[in-house]
């Protein structure tokens, strides 16, 4: 049953929490350089195809990576980000036992977690606009239908902020967080990658009517993984 007071320690928690980062400037800093490294690795990658001009099934090869290529950039990029961002995030509550005052001063755990996945979901999006900049930049992707790539993105974000919450609380109190986090993390993003860039290409392609039904899938996922995230929150924090 959703309180008041789950909402009032979410937006403590998301001060808190958005205070730090815009101090540290660890998106910016870290996280922004390597996903512009990415984006100029692909681009040499895939420069050779670009310049091709055959025809293979009706479609020009130099017209592959824009609309095929393109998505799996972009989503790739977002998930390396998600996993930095939730490492961050882990370590602003392990770094002198923040995590355990969070508990003693008694805020609802779903609050905490709402909060927590809140910043991530901020950081995310930053880093979404330098994606798409360094994308229309880089390969002339045409970023057709804007409406429908700004709902699946939104979407998209809001579910691996709350998935690397979850996994983020239940590796917090582990050693080997940083390597184990990246293992637990990535087989559940799948379904979430996996209707973003599906509804990214049928969009950049044209095909929007068979672009939504993958974005009501992917919508369906994310109120499955917010759900679990304030449902479980307090579990997690009490195993970290």
């Amino acid at each position: 049953m959703m309180r008041w007071p789950m909402f009032r320690d979410a937006a403590f928690v998301f001060a808190k929490d958005a205070r730090i980062e815009l101090r540290a400037k660890v998106t910016l800093r870290q996280v922004a350089p390597f996903v512009v490294s990415l984006l100029v690795l692909f681009g040499l990658a895939f420069d050779r195809l670009l310049v091709k001009d055959t025809a293979i099934a009706d479609v020009r090869v130099d017209e592959l990576p824009l609309a095929f290529v393109g998505p799996g950039i972009y989503w790739l990029g977002v998930l390396f980000s998600l996993v930095l961002l939730v490492q961050r995030s882990v370590s602003i509550e392990t770094e002198d036992g923040a995590g355990t005052q969070l508990r003693l001063w008694g805020l609802d755990p779903a609050g905490v977690f709402l909060g927590k996945a809140g910043v991530v979901v901020m950081q995310l999006l930053f880093i979404q606009v330098l994606l798409c900049v360094g994308l229309i930049a880089m390969f002339d992707l045409q970023m057709t239908e804007p409406l429908l790539l700004v709902s699946v993105s939104v979407l998209a974000t809001v579910g691996l902020a709350a998935v690397g919450s979850c996994y983020g609380a239940l590796s917090a109190g582990l050693r080997v967080r940083e390597t184990l986090l990246p293992v637990l993390l990535l087989p559940v993003t799948v379904p979430v990658l996996l209707a973003a860039v599906q509804a990214w290409q049928r969009a950049l392609t044209g095909d929007v009517d068979s672009a939504w039904p993958w974005a009501r899938i992917l919508f369906v996922f994310v109120v499955v993984y917010v759900a679990f995230g304030i449902l479980s929150y307090g579990a997690l924090m009490e195993e970290s």
